[in-house]
């Protein structure tokens, strides 16, 4: 159920490691970032390292702004750009080809030491990983139903919009609605997070 990150291309790295990944599937509008967001703030707030992935799907989109003295150095050929402050590091990696393969995402997060990563988007590298937990989001029970067709087990939840509405759809799976029943979902997690190391 865990993803392990290989430290082949982190050479200060002390070991691999495993982290659980755990992704929101879902269409745009489902509920995906609310699901997460909680999921994030409230195992933070106990203890856990989490690191987030998030996939952008607009065309062109760019974190840095012309004319900064990072955007200066990519210009000029960089291919890594740090940018330190005093309460943020950045790192800009200029992608030749979009990444498709969601190891090397996860990888990208390797040194943190964290407990867990969530994975919004990437939804065609994440939903036929057995190794990625999922919480499915929905806005109703029609898009419930396809996204559930498409994707594989292990399923530990459905939330997001869906998870007001509690259709009449037989599931073997909590539908939750985030936040009122939340603490369902938390316990979900950290039944999985036991397993960590087995």
């Amino acid at each position: 159920m865990f993803i392990r990150i290989e430290f082949n291309n982190f050479p200060h790295a002390e070991s691999d490691r495993t982290v659980l990944v755990i992704a929101a599937v879902g269409k745009s509008g489902s509920g995906k970032t609310t699901t997460l967001e909680y999921l994030v703030s409230n195992l933070a707030s106990e203890g856990y390292r989490i690191g987030a992935v998030k996939h952008i799907y607009h065309k062109g989109f760019k974190i840095d702004k012309e004319g900064t003295n990072t955007w200066r150095y990519a210009k000029a050929g960089a291919k890594v750009i740090a940018a330190v402050s005093t309460e943020e590091i950045v790192v800009i990696k200029k992608a030749e080809t979009a990444l498709n393969d969601l190891d090397q995402v996860i990888g990208l997060l390797g040194n943190e030491h964290l407990d867990i990563i969530v994975v919004e988007g990437f939804r065609s590298l994440v939903e036929k990983r057995k190794d990625v937990l999922k919480i499915i989001t929905a806005k109703d029970a029609d898009s419930l139903k396809k996204t559930l067709e498409g994707t594989v087990q292990p399923i530990i939840a459905v939330a997001g919009v869906i998870g007001q509405q509690k259709p009449e759809i037989e599931l073997e799976i909590p539908v939750i609605n985030i936040p009122e029943e939340g603490k369902q979902l938390l316990k979900l997690v950290k039944e999985h997070l036991k397993t960590k190391g087995n």
